[in-house]
């Protein structure tokens, strides 16, 4: 996978340097009505390309915070089942103790039986 991106920014940076090469001449950017720079057109797609990587990294940035945000609700939501499992095992195993204590208190059931 490494040698793939590689292989893509490396296409990507010599097509950038040979679009550069071709495209020196000047070019207006109208920034606000009466702000405007001239710069070569090589200079203006750099700085479109730099500006458009910093937002797509701002952008993957915020897509790994809203997942590990994600991933630690579920976290917390299997901790809180986990917990109330736990609690639940202990409140049958209290009940299995009262029934075994319970059960001598039981009148026997061939007794029953044989008065039937």
């Amino acid at each position: 996978m490494r040698q793939i991106n590689f292989l893509i920014i490396f296409v990507i940076a010599l097509a950038l340097v040979l679009f550069s090469l071709e495209n020196t001449e000047p070019a207006t950017i109208h920034i606000v009505r009466d702000i405007q720079i001239q710069a070569p057109l090589a200079v203006e797609l750099i700085l479109a390309l730099g500006v458009g990587a910093v937002l797509a990294w701002v952008f993957s940035v915020w897509a790994q915070l809203q997942h590990m945000l994600e991933i630690r609700k579920g976290l917390q939501q299997v901790q809180e089942r986990e917990q109330r499992i736990e609690e639940l095992e202990q409140d049958l195993d209290r009940y299995k103790a009262e029934l075994q204590n319970q059960q001598p208190l039981l009148p026997a059931v061939d007794s029953m039986a044989q008065e039937v």
